[in-house]
């Protein structure tokens, strides 16, 4: 599977821009600010109808302007689909696919599986768990359709149950019966997520490793572990014990919307005592254990997005992952610099086919 074309319209600060794409290596070479992110963002998008960098879609839009639309080719096999992302100001997204609209995300999301790495990977080590909850998600929801609905059912009704709750506090009052509408349905889709989340972990933590050591021939022992307060306990027995501690704050304190990873080398976590080295092989070594993953699962390759990732590596880590990349056939790749020798330093090398484009000012040449 690979994105044989792409057609910005308003998207970011493309008014209008038109893409024919190798199927292997495409390399997009410019100034920082000229629209060479914008490009990979708008595929990212196009696959899982959400920008990687966590900006609202209304934001996407090209500025004064009343919608923005992607529009892709993908070839799968012998198949030629048209997707189609539209969005107008103060309106739903809409994705179609040869015209016909889609009625679910989840009946969408996964068929066309992408991976990015970037520069602002930094916050799934630094930030707070929510980044690696985000992590976890966006592997899951382009594999089991079944994870996304649950999630999306999980999400709402938490977001009930914390509104019910801080209601409850204002107006100094306590209705159990409301309260307990929302907290019976809450246990069947947490544990869904948490068994689900537990199964990636168990095929991630192997790739991980692996990539790891291909990547930085280092001899540190590197460790994911996944947190749960579900882990030995049901969600109501949780939701049950901690209800005057809900109550007190107003939101609900246990469950998978506070699952975490505990990222580790050497006994010690990575944030803390990791290098600068260490810190960009484990978080690129957990970007290609993805994708792996991900290529097992769908039983093909993903798109691999590399947005600006050699101005924040030494040499010896751009070589071992461009041979990474090489060696174990990745699928359709795109890659960002700043510098174009550099770039065609790296397809002179490559044995498949391959396209450079250069942009500058929202313009793809």
């Amino acid at each position: 599977m690979h994105l044989a074309s792409l057609k910005l319209t308003n998207f970011k600060n493309y008014e209008l821009q038109s893409l024919e794409f190798s199927p292997r290596l495409n390399c997009l070479t410019g100034l920082n600010g000229m629209g060479k992110t914008n490009v990979l963002d708008a595929v990212h998008f196009l696959c899982l109808c959400k920008s990687h960098s966590g900006l609202p879609d209304k934001h996407l839009i090209k500025h004064e302007t009343p919608f923005f639309r992607l529009e892709g080719i993908f070839q799968a096999e012998n198949e030629r689909v048209k997707i189609a992302v539209k969005l107008q100001q103060g309106q739903r997204k809409e994705i179609e696919r040869e015209g016909v609209a889609f009625t679910r995300l989840t009946d969408y999301i996964g068929r066309f599986p992408v991976v990015m790495i970037a520069p602002d990977d930094i916050s799934l080590v630094q930030d707070g768990s929510e980044e690696r909850r985000r992590f976890l998600d966006t592997t899951l929801s382009q594999i089991s359709p079944g994870y996304l609905q649950n999630l999306l059912v999980y999400n709402l009704l938490l977001k009930q149950r914390n509104a019910l709750l801080k209601k409850f506090s204002e107006e100094k009052s306590f209705d159990a019966a409301l309260l307990e509408a929302i907290d019976r349905q809450m246990p069947e889709p947490a544990a869904f997520l948490h068994a689900q989340r537990l199964e990636l972990m168990r095929d991630f933590l192997p790739l991980f490793r692996e990539f790891y050591i291909d990547i930085s021939n280092g001899h540190e022992v590197v460790d994911i572990a996944y947190e749960s307060d579900l882990t030995g306990k049901s969600l109501r027995e949780l939701l049950n014990a901690g209800l005057e501690k809900d109550r007190l704050l107003q939101r609900t304190n246990a469950g998978p919307h506070r699952d975490d990873l505990l990222l580790q080398m050497d006994g010690q976590q990575v944030k803390k005592f990791a290098s600068q080295g260490q810190l960009k092989s484990f978080l690129l070594a957990m970007r290609l254990a993805q994708y792996e993953v991900l290529r097992q699962q769908k039983g093909f390759a993903p798109i691999l997005l590399l947005d600006d990732i050699f101005d924040k590596l030494d040499e010896h880590r751009v070589r071992q992952l461009i041979g990474l990349i090489i060696g174990r056939n990745f699928g359709q790749v795109f890659i960002t610099d700043t510098q174009r020798s550099r770039l065609e330093g790296i397809v002179a090398s490559f044995p498949g086919d391959y396209k450079i484009f250069d942009v500058s000012e929202g313009k793809v040449l």
